[in-house]
């Protein structure tokens, strides 16, 4: 299976400008600039979409892992936090936190716990990120 994205960028690093569309359109020439990566500017940025990759595949791999230990979640709640930071020259995404929500009544602490580490390390986006991953995962019943 493969998945495709593209992205356009026209101009300098600081006063260019740039769309990104995704295969599915969900993305469709959505703008992305120095400013929404950097700045507070109107429009997405690689760490957002990163972000958001992370916290929808995470999310799965969990509902994965739980389902596998007999439980089934009435929601998976989870904010993946990417951090870009200046390294040497250049710049780096040097973290991830995942902060998870679960709600499962009646679940076992020690399971849910189980699962979440399974999942973190299971999912084929942490699998794929180098950056240091943490996570606080809170069951709730």
């Amino acid at each position: 299976m493969k998945r495709t994205a593209n992205a356009v960028w026209q101009g300098g690093l600081k006063d260019g400008k740039g769309t990104i569309s995704t295969q599915s359109g969900i993305l469709e020439q959505t703008q992305y600039s120095f400013g929404t990566r950097f700045e507070e500017g109107k429009g997405t940025n690689p760490e957002e979409l990163i972000a958001a990759a992370h916290a929808g595949c995470f999310s799965m791999a969990l509902s994965g892992q739980l389902g596998a230990a007999g439980m089934v979640p009435r929601s998976i709640e989870t904010t993946a936090a990417v951090t870009l930071d200046k390294v040497g020259d250049g710049f780096e995404v040097t973290k991830v936190h995942l902060d998870v929500t679960v709600r499962i009544p009646g679940a076992e602490q020690a399971a849910f716990d189980t699962a979440a580490k399974n999942a973190k390390e299971g999912c084929p986006i942490s699998k794929l990120l180098k950056a240091e991953i943490t996570m606080d995962a809170k069951l709730e019943a």
